[in-house]
């Protein structure tokens, strides 16, 4: 009886595991390796206050999905009477949204590929473009349900290999525990901070959570489960995403580091010549997944922006999905990724994380909208505290971004 009443509270992932797989790339991979190397477990309370933010944010986009039935784009369309700043807020953040899944998606098959390439000596040009076209494949002839469960598997294979090497490095649990629950910048460090978060609050996530909530659920009584996937699913994430942190502040604390498969060799008296096998895995399912999220978030922002409907279904939508990922094949293939336009996508992002997280705020709180379902008044002081950090985050991010252009 317990065991099929787990099973059943099992069946609510869903749309949130999307959201944790997509965060849970090659980006937030590095970026934890980075920050335990450089700053051992100090910086453990940004990944806390990441997740939570993402909670936030994530539970208020899906409540928004389920109660309008409408994407987050609809309803930010919907938002504007003045013809001039709907057009203005549509067209920035869709261009912005699709430009920066664009931008990286080269990136996301190149970090999936290098895995592959570390474990078998192939080279990542090789090994990128192959994964890309199996992405395409997958999007094209597939639909909602075939992504979230593989999403849903690559979650636990992440678990599985990250959790395990931060396990057997054993390290110092207090410190762990001062690292997660007392906040510090140590010299050097707040580029890395806003790495950690800006790398698991994604604006396109927002788009992709909120239209693929109804895919599950198609009426207000879903969102107790909903809730439940969103605070479950994002809090494993969070989980790996500290373990990558904590393995590398175990073993390679005071180096300077430029990828996760640099903690093979510190794991393998460990571990053994399982070491490179988990590391590989855990990275190749890491790319995989955020690969994947890109294209998706891309299509998703454009179909909720322009009203099409049918999601999978719809030709438009896979000719988004096709284009993105085609893009990330031909330039994976080339080794085409030139820095400025990666600084272009940031600045975009950096300017309307912002200004979704405000739109995200004013929306849940519109009552002949969301009729009961509006911010109660706690929620709403902890929405808006993290609306003002993500906020400062963007525009910093946006500052930093435009001056690395000159």
């Amino acid at each position: 009886m317990t065991k099929n009443k787990f099973i059943e509270k099992l069946k609510v992932i869903g749309p949130g595991a999307i959201i944790t797989a997509s965060f849970i790339g090659p980006g937030t991979v590095t970026t934890a390796t980075r920050a335990g190397a450089g700053f051992g477990f100090a910086l453990l309370w940004a990944v806390v206050f990441a997740i939570i933010a993402t909670i936030v944010l994530q539970e208020m986009v899906a409540r928004i999905g389920i109660v309008t039935g409408e994407g987050l784009g609809e309803n930010i369309r919907d938002l504007f009477n003045n013809v001039i700043l709907k057009f203005a807020a549509v067209w920035l953040v869709m261009i912005a949204v699709v430009v920066g899944c664009a931008a990286y998606i080269s990136g996301d098959l190149l970090g999936t590929s290098l895995g592959v390439s570390y474990l078998f000596g192939i080279p990542e040009n090789f090994v990128a473009p192959i994964i890309g076209i199996l992405i395409l494949i997958l999007g094209l002839s597939g639909g909602y349900k075939i992504i979230e469960k593989v999403m849903i598997a690559l979650i636990v294979i992440m678990s599985i290999t990250f959790i395990t090497t931060m396990i057997v490095s054993a390290s110092d649990l207090g410190a762990i525990l001062k690292g997660a629950f007392i906040p510090g910048i140590p010299n050097g460090s707040i580029l890395m901070v806003i790495a950690l978060i800006g790398t698991t609050v994604v604006p396109y996530n927002f788009f992709i959570h909120a239209s693929t909530v109804s895919e599950k659920w198609d009426s207000v009584d879903g969102l107790r489960e909903s809730r439940m996937d969103t605070i479950i699913t994002i809090t494993v994430g969070g989980i790996i995403t500290a373990a990558i942190l904590i393995t590398a502040g175990a073993l390679i604390y005071g180096t300077e580091v430029t990828s996760v498969v640099e903690l093979a060799a510190p794991l393998e008296p460990l571990m053994g010549d399982l070491a490179p096998l988990f590391i590989s895995i855990g990275l190749f399912s890491a790319g995989f997944s955020s690969a994947i999220a890109s294209p998706m978030g891309a299509a998703v922002t454009v179909s909720s922006f322009m009203r099409w409907k049918g999601g999978f279904d719809n030709k438009k939508y896979k000719t988004v999905f096709g284009l993105v990922i085609g893009l990330g094949i031909i330039t994976s293939a080339i080794g085409f990724e030139p820095l400025e336009v990666l600084l272009f996508a940031q600045a975009l992002n950096g300017l309307i994380l912002p200004i979704i997280a405000i739109l995200i705020m004013i929306i849940i709180n519109k009552k002949n909208l969301m009729e009961k379902h509006v911010n109660p008044l706690w929620l709403n002081i902890v929405g808006w505290l993290v609306t003002a950090v993500v906020s400062f985050l963007g525009i910093y991010s946006l500052v930093d971004a435009i001056s690395s252009l000159f």
